[in-house]
């Protein structure tokens, strides 16, 4: 069968309106658990500083009846810095286009704003959680904040031949040989952690470290599950989203921005974003047919006591 003759048909009638959905679907990732989860504060400099302290070791402390008092020996605090980072974002739309009717948003500039302001926030998340080193900046280079990454020093496990970060975020850490995940290596983190005296509460990893966490459920045993069952329905729990250990509770957190071959223990109070400025939209001047906006911050990642959190590094499964 064909259509009959002289039919009009929606494959040669001219005018027809074109069906096009007034909603616009995005899956791009916009969870930024860490610089959500942890403290925000001000930077006055370009130079943000701060000081750790620490009580000393403790010891067995006897002196002897009736004796003069010796004066016990101060511990200086420690100060610390790291550089403000400057990102950006600048929209730029023509007048037309801002003009003319469009699906699925009133105004282009708007939109476009709306979504520079999420990306711009993930390079943000990407930023703190590097393994990247300040950078002092001048007139010809941008001045960088050092990541989580480059801080974590003490309760490091980076695995064979691995190389811990210099102090004051001033180096990188070097992994060691690729390996896979262990929940041993994982304990001696989080025992390392508390012996220092911090109370690590979040496991942050990518999503192949994610799953390998989760093949210790059901008791260490790996790949093993829980089966649970509600009448005729049986779920299978496969994942750990808490870890219980032998110091405290962690809650497991996924993120998409932080290198995916590590894992880190961190105490998220220890912890802060500090910003000279917080998410600020500037219209810019006109040069031509067109609109442009700069979304701009500036911030930097205040890592008080570094002694409280740890990182495994170098795991590919």
């Amino acid at each position: 069968m064909t259509t009959p003759a002289n039919t009009t048909s929606t494959y040669d009638a001219i005018g027809n309106r074109e069906d096009l959905s007034n909603i616009i679907y995005d899956i791009s990732p916009t969870s930024t658990p860490f610089i959500s989860g942890i403290a925000h504060t001000t930077a006055t400099a370009t130079n943000h500083e701060w000081q750790t302290d620490t009580l000393g070791a403790a010891g067995n402390n006897a002196v002897i009846e009736g004796e003069d008092a010796a004066t016990t020996a101060p511990i200086p605090t420690v100060r610390l810095g790291n550089q403000t980072q400057i990102s950006s974002k600048v929209p730029r739309v023509t007048r037309t286009q801002r003009r003319i009717d469009s699906a699925g948003r009133g105004d282009e500039m708007s939109l476009q704003i709306m979504k520079m302001g999420k990306l711009l926030k993930n390079d943000m998340e990407t930023a703190m959680l590097a393994n990247k080193a300040k950078v002092v900046g001048s007139t010809s280079v941008a001045r960088e904040l050092a990541g989580v990454e480059s801080w974590l020093r003490t309760n490091f496990n980076g695995g064979t031949g691995a190389v811990a970060p210099a102090v004051n975020g001033t180096g990188v850490n070097t992994p060691g040989s690729n390996r896979a995940f262990a929940e041993s290596d994982l304990k001696t983190v989080l025992a390392s952690c508390w012996d220092e005296g911090g109370e690590p509460d979040t496991i942050m990893v990518g999503s192949t470290v994610k799953q390998a966490l989760s093949g210790i459920v059901n008791g260490g045993s790996a790949g093993a599950a829980q089966r649970v069952v509600d009448g005729n329905a049986a779920t299978v729990h496969t994942a750990i989203d808490i870890y219980v250990s032998d110091f405290g509770s962690l809650a497991v957190v996924p993120n998409r921005f932080m290198v995916q071959t590590s894992l880190l223990v961190l105490q998220m109070d220890m912890f802060a974003m500090a910003s000279i400025t917080d998410f600020e939209e500037t219209p810019l001047a006109k040069t031509g047919d067109s609109d442009r906006v700069q979304i701009l911050s500036e911030y930097t990642l205040e890592s008080r006591n570094e002694k409280a959190s740890g990182i495994m590094t170098a795991l590919t499964s």
